[in-house]
């Protein structure tokens, strides 16, 4: 009764379905056999012993017959006391011989046998057993309750052949549970036993999501629990907030202890928490480590030389503390800042992964200046010319760069004769000298001829859009106005004269 419709070659290989196939629970502690692709030598016989899965968390071994052959995902009947189990193949071949030395077992004859393959039978009276483990735990809390009892009774594991039930509770101090196995026997008909886990064995057995959002380590792979205590925290610099630090089970996490051996390898590298930098302007403290990016960042005693903490390298520290000894003392912690500016150049191969971070939307992006307006020059005389920012052109501002006289002269020619002070007639524009590239040109105009000069307003002619009739204006002709000045006060106003 393999699961073949994850399987590959038509073996039973486990069943990825999640229970879909009839077998529930097969990613609870899972083992990868890196062996199983890999021939025996001539004559050798496979290993006798395999491993077997009961419901969650509970895992043992089985001498398997010589005429059986067995694969991982089969569900089989095993030897129990009394009567026989139902359970899972999870492990099989030379892989289970590091299984028994890492779990301590004995290759003896204490090892339980193998009876066969499980039937049709085994199976309806086993999928019995598993429905009734839910209201069976219901009724025994009630049962409990009304004893008096304080404990927690958190699961119920039935056996294969309904024989048999055992009660998994937690509890501070020892409880007194004779009177209540009687209860039990008389409510369920069954054989008890009671069994007494820690707080990390109960979330091990009921599984869940942990704040990582992946399911539980004590659940899914984790088998050894080691003593994890609040110094991991501090070597790997974490805020001492008991609520991110408690897992599932009110305990502190297990995954503290995964990285703290390479935190404390680093931290050797740093000075102590206590060191005092020692420069003119008085001794600085530590105020916060980096171990990643190899800084550590100090501040001020004296409040006068500076409040704002300054990161150094480590480098830097090194041979500040190096100058102490040496009854040296710099000037200034803010000379060292030039090795910390040469270091954040590799910032950019940091995030080599794409490992984001979750809050990046969170500040808007910085807008970009922008550039300023394009300079041209004039080839023949090398002046330089701005282009006029058109937004300005109705304030008033000039742009323009200070007009250098020499190239004026080139560009305006000779003076007319006949004007003082060379003034040009009206009417007339000075012809500049033509440019590489000449903008805003006439088409049937060659580019080196110069502009013709623009008659006054008095000689263009009549309107060509023809006079304006004063019937447009209901109230007669428009009267002359002022010529005002954009941008300036009339002359020959007084702020003091009564508007009239």
């Amino acid at each position: 009764m393999g699961c073949t419709s994850c399987s590959s070659g038509g073996l039973p290989a486990g069943c990825k379905n999640n229970g879909a196939c009839g077998v529930s629970g097969c990613n609870k502690l899972e083992v990868f056999d890196w062996l199983a692709g890999m021939e025996l030598p001539n004559g050798q016989r496979p290993f006798d012993i395999i491993e077997v899965r009961f419901k969650n968390s509970r895992k043992a071994f089985y001498r398997c017959p010589s005429d059986l052959e067995l694969h991982i995902g089969e569900v089989i009947a095993v030897e129990a006391s009394p009567g026989h189990d139902i359970g899972v193949v999870s492990l099989t071949g030379e892989l289970v011989k590091f299984q028994l030395r890492k779990k301590g077992v004995r290759d003896n004859s204490e090892i339980r046998k193998v009876y066969r393959k499980a039937h049709e039978e085994d199976l309806s009276k086993w999928q019995e057993a598993r429905q009734l483990e839910q209201d069976t735990m219901l009724k025994a809390r009630k049962i409990s309750a009304d004893n008096g009892l304080v404990m927690k009774i958190s699961d119920v594991e039935y056996q294969g052949d309904k024989s048999r039930a055992t009660f998994y509770y937690t509890a501070e101090d020892r409880v007194d549970f004779r009177e209540l196995i009687r209860h039990f026997a008389d409510a369920f008909k069954v054989r008890i036993e009671m069994r007494q886990i820690g707080s990390r064995q109960e979330a091990s057995r009921l599984g869940g999501i942990g704040t990582c959002g992946r399911e539980l380590c004590c659940s899914t792979w984790l088998t050894d629990f080691r003593s994890v205590s609040t110094s991991a925290a501090r070597y790997q610099q974490l805020a001492l907030n008991p609520q991110k630090l408690a897992g599932q089970c009110g305990k502190l996490k297990c995954c503290l202890n995964y990285e703290l051996d390479s935190y404390a390898e680093a931290v050797r590298d740093f000075p102590a928490p206590n060191t005092k930098l020692f420069t003119e302007l008085g001794p600085a403290v530590q105020f916060k480590t980096d171990i990643f990016k190899k800084m550590v960042w100090f501040i001020y005693e004296d409040y006068r030389a500076g409040s704002s903490p300054i990161g150094l390298s480590l480098s830097a520290v090194n041979e500040i503390i190096e100058l102490n000894k040496q009854n040296k003392k710099p000037k200034d912690l803010k000379d060292f800042l030039i090795q910390v500016e040469e270091e954040e150049e590799e910032e950019f191969y940091s995030n080599v992964v794409g490992q984001d971070s979750l809050n990046r939307f969170d500040t808007k992006p910085k807008k970009k200046k922008r550039k300023k307006p394009a300079q041209r020059t004039v080839a023949d005389t090398g002046v330089t010319q701005q282009t006029p920012n058109p937004q300005n052109r109705d304030s008033g501002s000039d742009n323009r760069p200070p007009r250098n006289p020499e190239a004026g002269a080139a560009l305006q020619g000779p003076k007319p004769q006949g004007q003082p002070g060379g003034s040009r007639p009206q009417g007339q524009r000075p012809q500049a000298a033509p440019g590489p590239k000449q903008q805003n040109q006439n088409p049937g105009q060659s580019p080196h001829e110069p502009r013709p000069p623009r008659p006054p307003r008095d000689e263009q002619g009549p309107n060509p859009q023809g006079p304006k009739s004063q019937e447009q204006h209901p109230t007669g002709p428009r009267p002359n106005r002022p010529n005002r000045n954009r941008g300036r006060r009339p002359d020959n106003t007084n702020d003091n004269q009564p508007a009239s």
